[in-house]
């Protein structure tokens, strides 16, 4: 089978990691940097360039579109993969819900789950109100867009809490503000879904003097076993964006667990680290299953 791995550095060890096993497996498999794509429209239908030469037919599609700055460029190429024929892992449309907390809060409400309160309003809004929205200080405040804990800040109080959504405003970052969950005890649980299953899960940790668990941040994981509900949300929440593969945040509260982020594009060495568990295997194997769709529907 051939497949493609849309992914800005070959040698990270996530697409390392799938490119070996699919090809463990007997896989061609093509690693193409996104933002070196091209599109074309015109008489001959949607086309993805690389160097200026189209792209071959695929089996199957793996984005690997992080969130930020190029988020946009790499969606885009995803949905002319899309437009051409292709079948993609994550569609465009979901990895670019995604890549919006606000909107992948807002599908995740919508779905029933629970989510921290959160507040987000224009530029202009007045700071007092979006803080007594959460439940006042202190409170967390995020960039709209951001991975591994980029953009996520912590107001211990209010005068902080108002300079920092003053700084926000002055450059015109959309952001949202969120309760402070303190009995998380700077923990929270990243679950991996693909397929429509949990994979594997586990707990993170801050480091001392941070609150933010990511590991590129200096945290530490340690594989964890999910409550029926947390696992439940886990995989509602990956369905309520569209994704396939999806790297799903929660955090125990008092009150239950809560949704936190849905990652389009989540990292493996952390988790396959922590639980030695094949994530890599499992999303060749979900690779497979869509290449399988695509060869029976050109037979038929």
């Amino acid at each position: 089978m051939r497949f493609c791995i849309l992914s800005r550095n070959p040698a990270h060890y996530s697409t390392r990691r799938i490119v070996e096993t699919a090809e463990k497996r007997g896989h061609s498999v093509l690693v193409i940097d996104y933002l070196r794509c091209t599109l074309e429209l015109g008489p001959g239908g949607p086309a993805v360039l690389y160097a200026g030469s189209a792209l071959p037919a695929f089996d199957a599609v793996l984005p690997r579109v992080a969130s930020g700055p190029d988020a946009a460029h790499g969606i885009a190429v995803v949905r002319q993969f899309e437009a051409a024929g292709a079948r993609c892992v994550n569609p465009g449309l979901s990895i670019h819900h995604a890549c919006d907390k606000l909107r992948t809060l807002q599908a995740a409400a919508q779905a029933g789950l629970a989510v921290p309160r959160t507040g987000y309003a224009h530029a202009g809004a007045d700071k007092d109100l979006l803080i007594e929205q959460v439940g006042g200080p202190p409170v967390i405040l995020k960039l709209m867009q951001g991975t591994q804990g980029a953009g996520v800040l912590l107001a211990p109080t209010r005068k902080a809490a108002e300079s920092q959504i003053a700084a926000f405003q002055q450059v015109g970052s959309n952001f949202l503000v969120q309760e402070f969950i303190g009995e998380a005890r700077g923990k929270d649980l990243r679950a991996l879904v693909v397929g429509g299953k949990v994979v594997a899960a586990m707990q993170r940790s801050a480091p001392p003097g941070d609150f933010r668990s990511n590991l590129h941040r200096g945290g530490t994981a340690q594989a964890v076993r999910l409550s029926a509900t947390e696992r439940r949300m886990a995989l509602r929440a990956a369905r309520a964006i569209g994704l396939n593969v999806a790297g799903v945040d929660l955090i125990r509260s008092s009150r239950g667990p809560l949704l936190l982020e849905v990652n389009a594009s989540p990292g493996l060495e952390g988790i396959e680290g922590a639980t030695k568990v094949d994530v890599a295997g499992a999303i060749v194997s979900l690779m497979e299953k869509l290449a399988r769709k695509t060869r029976g529907s050109a037979r038929a």
